[in-house]
């Protein structure tokens, strides 16, 4: 039979055996956020149009070339490309700054961004990201990085580079845009269209570029930590005390810029070779106008995301230790419509305990189940019958070795066998 449907390009499905993987990746980073008072955050994965246009940047590839966009009746609705911009969304409008501060937020979600599919990147991804908005100290910024360097310790990845940099404020960013459009007006000619088109209107964007000749004009650009005023510079040197007191090795990248427009002073990437080419596990960076820029006040702030799915390949690279798969405790088979209801029913008094337990639904033979509670690894099995609901009795067998033990037919003398093997496997 011919397959009819297949998933979108960009798109995966993530399976049982590789799901418990992401459930745990997940609840280590929701602990690791909690621990530093960060809470969670859900938000809507669809938001105006108008809300990344005006947060991410109307010259990013993001916005140009990236998102998912419609029309439907009068709103120009969009597929979020990214979590920063609807969790400031929804602090304003939820009043969440009128709260002690810093607010401090995290969240996992799915994000969307039509770009060319690659290892570690997909067109539906998925982010761990926080956010954390009120304080405009540099140490807000080395614990923001505190928490992904964390959270990848505790995850076991450590052969990672942290790259930061700082691009600056409206203050001193015009002195640096003047000086980029003068060393770029040179070398018009070697520019790619799109660069062409942002040289005036964002000329930083440049630096970002992945077309091959305009990386190489940015190796000789020059360097925006040349033209940071005082308070900038003084912030970026506070949090390079503060990362080198904390322990964690760091190296200045001057072309990390990001890829959003919201960004201000501080900027940082966690890169992994393990997946081949270079790639960011997870990048992030301080954006003090956002706040003000959606209509709330003015607002120091800062956060990064980190992709889950790009974190999950470099920890299968690499070979960090995930949590054995959890197995079934006993497979109760049956023979006959009685015993079929009495296992059905003990199974689920058994569930209701903790423990994992099957049953036949398929009214298979006895061989047959055997041979499922075999590939499903269940660690103990019975067979219910006749006999065995008329003696109110039954053998459990041990998978193992053979070993049975005669247990009264009820969830008690079950649920006590096996948590007792358990605790003292034979």
């Amino acid at each position: 039979m011919a397959l009819r449907y297949k998933s979108l390009q960009g798109t995966r499905d993530i399976l049982p055996g590789q799901s418990e993987k992401w459930r745990y990746v997940t609840r280590v980073a929701l602990e690791t956020a909690a621990a530093c008072g960060f809470g969670e955050i859900r938000i809507p994965t669809i938001e105006r149009t108008e809300l990344f246009n005006r947060s991410v940047g109307e010259t990013t590839d993001v916005v140009q070339k990236e998102m998912y966009s419609f029309v439907k009746g009068d709103e120009h609705i969009s597929l979020r490309p990214e979590g920063t911009a609807g969790t400031v969304r929804a602090v304003i409008e939820n009043n969440l700054l009128e709260g002690p501060h810093p607010v401090k937020l995290c969240y996992i979600l799915s994000c969307f961004r039509h770009d060319r599919p690659q290892a570690g990147r997909y067109r539906e991804f998925h982010q761990f990201g926080i956010e954390c908005l009120g304080s405009a100290s540099p140490t807000a910024d080395a614990e923001v990085i505190g928490v992904a360097w964390g959270l990848l310790n505790r995850l076991g990845v450590k052969n990672l580079c942290l790259e930061i940099n700082s691009i600056g404020c409206p203050d001193c960013r015009p002195c640096y845009n003047e000086a980029l459009k003068a060393y770029y007006e040179g070398h018009r000619e070697r520019l790619c269209k799109t660069c062409n088109e942002r040289l005036e209107k964002n000329p930083l964007r440049l630096l970002d570029c992945k077309e091959e000749a305009c990386r190489a004009l940015a190796e000789t650009a020059p360097r925006i930590t040349e033209y940071l005023c005082n308070d900038c510079g003084e912030h970026f040197k506070g949090l390079k005390t503060r990362l080198s007191a904390m322990g964690l090795a760091f190296s200045v990248n001057p072309f990390i810029v990001r890829g959003l427009d919201y960004y201000t002073k501080t900027v940082f990437e966690f890169i992994s070779a393990d997946i081949g080419a270079q790639a960011t596990v997870c990048g992030g960076g301080r954006y003090d106008g956002l706040v003000g820029e959606l209509g709330g006040p003015s607002t120091p702030a800062l956060g990064f995301g980190l992709g889950l799915d790009r974190l999950i390949l470099v920890m299968e690279a690499i070979g960090c230790p995930f949590p054995e798969l959890p197995s079934c405790d006993l497979y109760i088979g049956s023979m006959g419509e009685e015993a079929n209801v009495k296992a059905l029913t003990l199974a689920t008094g058994l569930r209701r305990e903790g423990l994992f337990v099957l049953c036949d639904t398929e009214s298979r033979s006895v061989k047959a189940q055997m041979r499922y509670a075999d590939k499903m690894g269940a660690a103990y099995s019975c067979i219910l019958g006749t006999q065995e609901l008329f003696d109110g009795k039954a053998r459990i067998k041990r998978m193992s070795d053979g070993g049975q033990t005669e247990l009264k037919l009820d969830c008690e003398a079950f649920r006590a066998y096996l948590c007792g093997e358990k605790e003292n496997p034979a």
